[in-house]
């Protein structure tokens, strides 16, 4: 007879999951929608290039430090592809140790220096040092080199939650920031010092710079190019990669935890039996942009996974010049399960159209997830709203 009393537990105990998840999924809020705020000031607009203002060299150096562990896959590349792109100041990416970077959800690369090589070679520092999310925000060697950077005179930048690695090495504390959305109680509970500013996909405090989001780093690094060459640089390198305006402008509101996000995170999550590996092929001369954007996003889903492959496991050889691993060794992909190749669009219009393709194959439900993970405001159109 024990083994009915246990069956009847363990039904009594999924009974109660169900009944608490439930009372908590009824706690969230409704869907959001994204509403177009109005333009930024033109005084606030030249008071953030002001603030950005190459703070040593006439040419700029910019390190892109990440950990070896766990960097984010968009933030740790956008700015890199974009900046290189602009060929508007010289730009490195560091990593806490010798060896490959494992980009989260998907990707690995190999950094062009260790941060150890680079004070070697550069003693008085960067100019400008980017700092995406990262798997560890308490990172000793990352917190005590970006605290270094400081006070050698460089703008510190951080993408995303990159801003929680900032919080932790005390750079926030009394000054004005954001993060993703995601992360912003956590970073607000643990560093009440820091003043939070609502409705900016930039803000910038005193040599120190942080973004909402993921795809914040794209007007982010535009920004930046405004700041160290002048608008009409930037205006080219936007229309190279697609991009109409890239302005502060946010509204904060939108990108929440929303019921729809977490069901959709939930189903797909417990949908075990209907998982994708979606190949990506790794060709020479990839643009950095699009294959991060691509890749992250199909990685997002809870429903597929993007891999990376190549016929020979050597390193493929990026527009720019990065070093990027293939996932795996192959000459070809099951059709079905073929992503189209990188590099057919502009880099910007790369993730929209990876977004409606994620539509096409999982649902208005998962793209939308998707993008609130990516805090992208999506066009309406795109929505078809």
């Amino acid at each position: 007879m024990n083994w009915r009393y246990l069956a009847w537990g363990g039904v009594a105990v999924a009974a109660l999951v169900a009944i608490l998840g439930g009372g908590w999924l009824l706690t969230l809020p409704a869907a959001s929608t994204y509403k177009r705020p109005p333009p930024i000031a033109q005084e606030e607009h030249d008071a953030s290039i002001a603030a950005l203002k190459p703070p040593k060299r006439q040419r700029p150096l910019i390190a892109i430090v990440g950990i070896n562990e766990m960097t984010e896959t968009t933030d740790y590349l956008m700015p890199y592809g974009i900046l290189k792109r602009a060929d508007v100041a010289d730009v490195v990416t560091l990593a806490t140790e010798r060896g490959a970077v494992t980009l989260f959800p998907v990707l690995k690369v190999e950094p062009d220096a260790t941060i150890a090589a680079f004070d070697a070679a550069h003693p008085d520092g960067a100019d400008y040092v980017i700092v995406p999310a990262m798997s560890r925000d308490d990172d000793p060697t990352v917190m005590q080199w970006i605290r270094r950077q400081a006070d050698n005179g460089a703008v510190i930048i951080s993408v995303c939650a990159g801003a929680k690695v900032l919080a932790s090495a005390g750079l926030l504390d009394g000054r004005r920031a954001t993060t993703h959305w995601f992360y912003l109680k956590n970073l607000r509970d643990n560093h009440p010092q820091i003043h939070y500013v609502a409705n900016r996909r930039i803000v910038i405090d005193r040599a120190v710079a942080t973004t909402t989001g993921i795809s914040a780093s794209l007007p982010m690094s535009l920004t930046l190019i405004e700041a160290i060459a002048g608008r009409a640089k930037a205006e080219t390198i936007a229309r190279e990669i697609g991009v109409d305006d890239w302005d502060a402008r946010h509204d904060s509101s939108a990108f929440k935890f929303t019921r729809p996000f977490a069901l959709t995170a939930i189903r797909n999550a417990l949908a075990l039996w209907n998982r994708e590996r979606l190949g990506l092929k790794l060709t020479p001369g990839v643009d950095e942009v699009s294959l991060a954007l691509v890749a992250d996003s199909w990685s997002r889903t809870y429903r597929s996974h993007a891999v990376t492959f190549a016929a020979t496991d050597g390193v493929q050889i990026t527009r720019n010049g990065l070093r990027i691993y293939p996932q795996q060794v192959a000459t070809d992909w099951p059709a079905a399960r073929l992503l189209p190749p990188v590099g057919t669009t502009p880099p910007a219009q790369a993730l929209d159209q990876a977004l409606d393709e994620i539509e096409t194959r999982y649902g208005r439900s998962t793209v939308d997830f998707v993008a609130m993970q990516l805090e992208y405001p999506r066009p309406p159109a795109a929505r078809n709203e």
